[in-house]
């Protein structure tokens, strides 16, 4: 094509790149910015019509990258920038996932908050940072929340989901919510209320059955949260609603019933109701100790998608190892296991009422029982450990289990099993000049007792509680059969959980990792991956954005491929303190890899820094359903 010829100056210029767009063979291009759009794309454009010139030689110019699964509702009204995802390439994510969100304001009662109670152990953020965002919220309707989204100084776009557990509580009220089906009257409110947000520009329907997303504040604490309690009538008549608007509906298998998962998945289907429905569920893992489930998403995939069912069905995979944290016995790991969830259920400060609990005799029984199930004897449970089909995902074991911060600073950077060989080392009195004379001390005054590692694990909690930093992987452990997963056109890449569990997970760069896994086949699966993650997950949410053609909005990213080549995802997480949230973070740094983040044509991210208007100035927009009426 040839040079767009007008009397408009380029505002930006970005010369010799190698343009990945559409899932196209990448082609080297120029590519010009003006008033925040794409005006031109071509060889040789002249760099005289342009402010700014951007010499791109070797480096691979991209859409903007989407995360279609975030829980970013809070931080928006904090740090409006989410620099922790921009920095990575990120220009647009997608909120109010797993049922969860803001689009009926504070929902609060009198008696219950349910912003705090919901998300607090859902996404492990701490109580005061989720009462100070719903002390500021200043509407009550879907309608207004959009029109809130659009007066923040966005940095990235946001695409919004209508919250199915904030739905109930509207309709039914929050008592009744989580310990009732609805009535007649109040499921047609439900529908009317959803119909009416997917047509003001939600991009769809968020539900939730994962069994161990649980409601943080009491007398509430061994109730899940409200999604949990619709039955699938319920779930049937609300798909119904979405199906009719041709929007999306996103879900979590339920995790311990394969007939229930297949029940629920079949509202997918075109040949059983009429027309598709776009539904995305979270998520494609391979999980470590149950090997089945991985060839079970795959097969799922195959079969919703097929002929016979007509479904249109996308699993979410993540393009990492699952690697989560843990300070002491706060981590979403707990909440699938009874003993840990009890510990998961007092407040993350509450370090003596946890040391109550944990000095309990009853409660000790129950605690060892439970981490050497399966480790011992010859049972059912041990031959299930065995093969790697355990009910958990966590694994408990010890070796696997890295110590990452803990008061005995000796124990720093060893696995948990070390520690434990040291305990009992120490407890028969051997004389190794490796042992201080502090951990000595430490562990004659704390670990005497200890004769097992159930007894180890009960003391590490008593004695350390939340200053015991961990972290293991759970899922995702070979990453060709992550690569499998990611490149599969059946799932979609996904399910970082960015802006959730602030201290236990750290995805924010996983589309630069999905990159970097794809990157291994070649630039034909570069490109395939780019579509992936841009035009495809803005047609799976059906709403605008994915291209960079001319007359696009001009949100598009530079990677500098030798460096994305040498990026070790694996050892990019850190902490930091956000004074945002009063709290630390866990967080991931790819300095270097990303050149260049632009977004409605302002410059987020350039050289390693933060443009100086990132949060400050208006760069992202609300992204409405298309089908918006």
């Amino acid at each position: 094509m040839t040079q767009q010829q007008d009397s408009h100056s380029f505002d930006t210029l970005i010369k010799n790149a190698k343009v990945f767009n559409r899932g196209e063979p990448a082609i080297v291009q120029d590519v010009a910015v003006a008033d925040g759009r794409i005006v031109a794309r071509g060889q040789n454009l002249d760099s005289s019509l342009a402010r700014r010139v951007i010499d791109a030689k070797g480096l691979w110019l991209m859409p903007g990258l989407f995360d279609i699964h975030t829980h970013y509702d809070l931080e928006l009204e904090v740090a409006p920038g989410l620099p922790e995802s921009t920095r990575h390439g990120t220009t647009s994510v997608v909120i109010a996932n797993c049922s969860l969100g803001l689009a009926f304001g504070t929902q609060r009662d009198g008696v219950n908050d349910p912003i705090v109670s919901c998300y607090a152990r859902v996404e492990n953020i701490p109580k005061h940072v989720l009462k100070n965002c719903a002390d500021n919220i200043d509407w009550d309707n879907p309608k207004a929340y959009l029109e809130h989204l659009e007066t923040l100084n966005l940095g990235p776009n946001v695409a919004v989901l209508f919250p199915h557990s904030m739905l109930r509580i509207e309709a039914m009220g929050f008592e009744a919510s989580i310990t009732r089906e609805p009535t007649q009257a109040e499921l047609d409110n439900m529908k009317n209320l959803l119909r009416d947000g997917l047509q003001e520009g939600y991009a769809g329907f968020s539900t939730d059955a994962l069994p161990f997303h649980y409601l943080a504040a009491q007398p509430h604490c061994e109730k899940t949260i409200p999604t949990q309690f619709a039955k699938f009538p319920e779930l049937k008549a609300l798909a119904g609603v979405v199906r009719e608007q041709g929007a999306l509906w996103q879900a979590t298998p339920p995790k311990d019933s394969v007939s229930g998962t297949l029940k629920t998945f079949l509202l997918t289907s075109g040949r059983l109701y009429g027309k598709p429905l776009r539904t995305t569920v979270v998520a494609a893992l391979d999980i470590t100790n149950n090997w089945r489930l991985a060839r079970l998403t795959k097969l799922l995939a195959r079969m919703l998608n097929s002929w016979v069912v007509k479904g249109d069905f996308h699993m979410q995979a993540l393009g990492a190892p699952f690697k989560t944290w843990g300070d002491g016995a706060v981590t979403p790991l707990a909440e699938e296991i009874p003993e840990l969830r009890r510990l998961n259920e007092t407040d993350l400060d509450a370090r003596d009422e946890r040391r109550e609990i944990l000095n309990d005799p009853e409660y000790s029984k129950a605690f060892k029982a439970m981490w050497m199930k399966g480790k011992q004897g010859w049972n059912l449970a041990r031959l299930k450990r065995k093969i790697n089909l355990e009910d958990y995902a966590f694994h408990r074991t010890l070796a696997e289990m890295q110590i990452e911060r803990c008061p005995q600073a000796s124990w720093q950077g060893m696995d948990f099993q070390e520690a434990f060989d040291r305990v009992r080392a120490i407890n028969a009195q051997a004389q190794s000049a490796g042992f201080s004379e502090n951990e000595r001390e430490m562990v004659q005054k704390d670990f005497a007792w200890v004769e097992d590692e159930g007894d180890f694990m009960l003391q590490m909690l008593r004695s350390f509680d939340s200053e015991l930093t961990w972290s293991t992987v759970t899922a995702n452990r070979d990453l060709k059969t992550v690569r499998e997963l990611l490149m599969n056109p059946l799932l979609l890449p996904g399910f970082n959980d960015s802006g959730a569990h602030l201290t236990n997970m750290a995805f924010y760069d996983v589309n630069l990792r999905s990159l970097k896994l794809a990157a291994e086949g070649g630039e034909a699966d570069v490109s395939f991956m780019v579509k992936r993650l841009t035009k495809d997950a803005a047609d799976v949410f059906g709403v605008e954005g994915g291209t960079i053609d001319e007359g696009d909005v001009a949100d598009l990213i530079l990677i500098d491929p030798k460096k994305l080549a040498k990026y070790d995802g694996e050892t990019s997480a850190q902490r930091i303190y956000r004074e945002e949230f009063s709290h630390e973070q866990l967080v991931n740094r790819s300095d270097g890899v990303v050149d260049l983040v632009m977004i409605g044509g302002h410059a987020a991210w350039e050289n390693t820094a933060f443009t100086k208007d990132l949060g400050l100035k208006p760069m992202g927009r609300l992204l409405r359903s298309a089908n918006k009426r």
